[in-house]
């Protein structure tokens, strides 16, 4: 893979997800079901982010759950190797809860439709949004995000590459060429 040119920094990064708390403050702040469920790994990674920036603003912890989704994977069969699975940590009760999911990058569809069918095995929110730093189009089903960070218009061959801080040892947004 070679490297196309970065879409996000560290700085565009950060502005971004203080905004995408913002949003998610202004429709959902009032809320007392308020949670927070980010998809392993950097989903889980930049929920926890979001995570602080609401609970600073609202004064008050907004319950975390980190989800795992890979035996909801619907591609088991043509992967070339076997995904490592993570841990699901859901501390709190789904039941009623207003969850916000969140995700680094949307592009088919299918990570959110493995994501939902986990969430329900765990109870029946009142409602699930999404939320994700990048939107990449080329959908396979029909899911669209509540809040996105960015919209990057991207075609066959290419990938978005996210790194985070935590995981990667800095915040960048890239597209690469497979």
């Amino acid at each position: 893979m070679r490297e196309c040119g970065t879409i996000l920094n560290g700085k565009d990064m950060n502005r971004t997800i203080e905004r995408l708390a913002m949003e998610v403050i202004e429709r959902r702040g009032d809320s007392e079901s308020l949670a927070i469920i980010g998809i392993q790994r950097r989903g889980a990674d930049l929920a926890d982010r979001l995570k602080r920036i609401v609970d600073k603003e609202l004064g008050r912890k907004v319950p975390l759950g980190k989800l795992d989704i890979n035996l909801y994977r619907d591609d088991w069969t043509t992967l070339d190797i076997q995904p490592a699975i993570n841990c699901t940590e859901i501390p709190f009760d789904i039941e009623g809860a207003s969850i916000v999911l969140v995700d680094d990058v949307l592009f088919s569809g299918r990570t959110i439709r493995a994501a939902l069918e986990a969430i329900l095995d765990y109870g029946r929110p009142k409602r699930v949004e999404l939320l994700v730093l990048i939107d990449r189009g080329l959908r396979e089903l029909p899911i669209q995000p509540d809040y996105v960070g960015k919209h990057v218009k991207t075609v066959k061959g290419q990938h978005v590459n996210v790194k985070v801080l935590e995981r990667d040892a800095e915040d960048q947004v890239c597209i690469v060429e497979e």
